[in-house]
């Protein structure tokens, strides 16, 4: 309702949960995932009102529901809400939200809040939302006045979208949720977004004209299809080698020539040592973060690699790596620019070539031993996909494969957590079969991430989708074991799995089950799984020797035994080693936390 024609109309008095429903509705939310609790029952009554409008999601753990509603995000480039309740609730699905913070995907998290009035008294289950999550949200407020319901929600989706799009956490008072007001709803505002100058576009095109090893990285999030398009115009026109950074393997067609791997976790170490040689980075959308960079390594801080980088966040941009030109355009706007430059007259024909060469020779599948090959299962499993399928990812070192042995095809889409969040393939299945029930969406998870939210197909199974789960079931924590094997090797503690029949897990809920052990019986299994309709899972039993796509655990033993043993300092220099110069003591050097 326009605000002009509200002020001539007299408005109906709303309860702050309707106003709350009608606020989404008016932003164009269309989902919602939730489980319910008795500090936001108003809010969930206010859903039943716009049940026709906005679909609501009933899930089985608020970790869950977040990732769920995240996976949406990520597909659709606008944001869907998730709903839990105080305490307990918000803690649970305190990880999606970092999740959505470190892959810049737009979402609304809202948790219901004690009573106002109860405010530092350690209610129960209160929790000060703010310092809570104010280090894992671009934005986070509490709404203690129903009136204004519409200008703080059109704030959080606005905040959740632009720049770099990001998670909004909404605490909701309990007592608000009740209080009648008469309000007008809020729309969405039409913003002109940051585009690139003509200037900035003049300077791109000379640093490519002059570069003989250029490498282009693609990251982001929020890629329209047209931006998508227009960006591929843009590489391909002028033959620029193209990678993705990590997870980002929906944003490039992998089967075009130009196409030659990903930089992030796992990436073939012969491209990340090309990489180095480049003479000019193209960084369009990515932050160029830890994964990228691996570990903020491969390029001079100082700017000796002359960097073009590209994103909606002008923060982000010189944020590590200094750049030669730094460009603060929304990602859609800019490659809607640059597909009408003239393209220049590459010098590097020959270099594609090469980085081209070396991603098809990575993806070679080895003959690895044991009775399954995931390398061969995944190339067969990249024929089986349909032109449009959806794949999404769980964290550990299973993951690392299907990003070495398969190429997406321009329609398909690959999602997973960035920030290495294990549980978040099952759920994000779910909402991506939700968002989109008519594509085949397909989750690849190992048996320890399957373990932890595994039971969200329950929700597939109430809400009526049949999303496919690969299970690979190694009976381990299989990134710990590695870098156990590293840095202990044959030490094994606390990284051993005891899992359950997992064909028969699903099979309980009345699913399609499979164990496929041999890497012929993949296939005929897969299609099995495609033609019941049903929520299917397919339990792939690995050989837990083959720890990653290039090492055995024998192998990692080797190779730390190979390495010399540290001399112990002399003691009288042992104590001064601990210490920088000043006197202030010297952080412990801790490898990247991953799970």
């Amino acid at each position: 309702m326009e605000l002009g024609k509200a002020r001539g109309t007299r408005l109906a008095p709303r309860t702050g949960g309707r106003v709350l429903a009608d606020a989404l509705v008016a932003q164009g939310i269309a989902h919602a995932f939730a489980v319910p609790g008795e500090s936001y029952l108003d809010v969930l009554d206010g859903l039943y009102a716009v049940r026709e409008k906005l679909h609501l999601t009933t899930c089985r753990f608020e970790a869950g529901a977040v990732h769920m509603a995240e996976a949406c995000g990520k597909l659709t480039g606008r944001p869907a809400a998730a709903f839990v309740t105080r305490g307990p609730g918000a803690c649970h699905a305190a990880i999606g939200v970092h999740v959505a913070f470190q892959d810049s995907t737009p979402l609304l998290l809202f948790v219901g809040q004690i009573p106002f009035a109860e405010t530092d008294r350690e209610s129960f289950q209160e929790v000060d939302y703010r310092r809570m999550f104010q280090p894992l949200a671009k934005w986070v407020t509490q709404i203690d006045d129903a009136a204004r319901i519409p200008e703080l929600v059109a704030h959080a989706v606005d905040v959740a979208t632009t720049g770099r799009p990001g998670p909004v956490v909404i605490a909701l008072s309990e007592d608000m949720q009740k209080h009648s007001v008469e309000v007008p709803d809020i729309g969405r505002a039409p913003v002109f977004r940051a585009r690139p100058d003509d200037a900035a576009l003049e300077r791109l095109a000379t640093l490519l004209a002059r570069a003989r090893k250029p490498l282009a990285i693609l990251g982001g999030s929020c890629w329209s299809e047209q931006a998508r398009a227009d960006i591929r115009t843009f590489l391909t026109a002028n033959d620029l080698p193209v990678t993705v950074s990590f997870r980002r393997q929906a944003l490039y067609d992998g089967t075009l020539d130009s196409y030659v791997g990903d930089l992030g976790v796992g990436s073939d170490p012969a491209l990340v040592a090309r990489a180095r040689e480049a003479d000019l980075i193209l960084a369009i959308g990515t932050r160029l973060g830890e994964a990228v960079t691996q570990g903020y390594t491969l390029f001079d801080p100082a700017g000796r690699t002359p960097i073009v980088h590209i994103h909606p966040d002008a923060a982000e941009i010189g944020r590590v790596f200094r750049p030669a030109l730094g460009i603060v355009s929304e990602l859609d706007l800019f490659a809607a620019a640059a597909a009408k430059l003239a393209p220049v007259t590459p010098a590097w024909g020959e270099w594609r070539h090469e980085l081209r060469a070396l991603r098809l020779a990575g993806r070679d599948v080895p003959d690895y031993e044991g009775p399954l090959n995931l390398g061969q299962v995944l190339r067969d499993l990249e024929g089986l996909l349909e032109d449009d399928a959806i794949l999404t990812t769980d964290a550990g070192n299973f993951s690392a494969w299907p990003i070495r042995f398969m190429h997406f095809s321009d329609r398909q889409r690959f999602i997973g957590p960035a920030n290495g969040s294990m549980g978040y393939a099952v759920p994000a299945a779910v909402g991506a079969k939700i968002a989109h029930p008519d594509r085949q969406v397909v989750a690849f998870v190992g048996d320890g991430g399957f373990l932890m939210t595994g039971q969200e197909l329950a929700t597939a199974f109430h809400h009526g989708v049949a999303p496919i789960v690969l299970v690979g079931n190694n009976q381990m924590y299989g990134t710990i074991r590695m870098y156990q094997e590293r840095a202990y090797p044959g030490r094994v503690s606390g990284t051993a799995l005891t899992n359950p029949d997992f064909a028969k897990f699903i099979e309980a809920f009345g699913g399609h089950g499979e164990v496929v052990a041999a890497t012929a019986d993949f296939s005929p299994a897969f299609r099995r799984a495609v033609e019941s309709g049903k929520p299917a899972v397919i339990e792939l039993r690995l050989n837990p020797e083959q720890i990653t796509s290039r090492a055995t655990i024998a192998q990692l033993r080797a190779g730390s035994a190979a390495k010399p043993a540290a001399k112990a300092p002399p003691k009288r220099a042992a104590a001064a080693a601990k210490r920088p110069a000043g006197g202030a003591r010297a952080p412990a050097k801790k490898p990247p936390p991953k799970r």
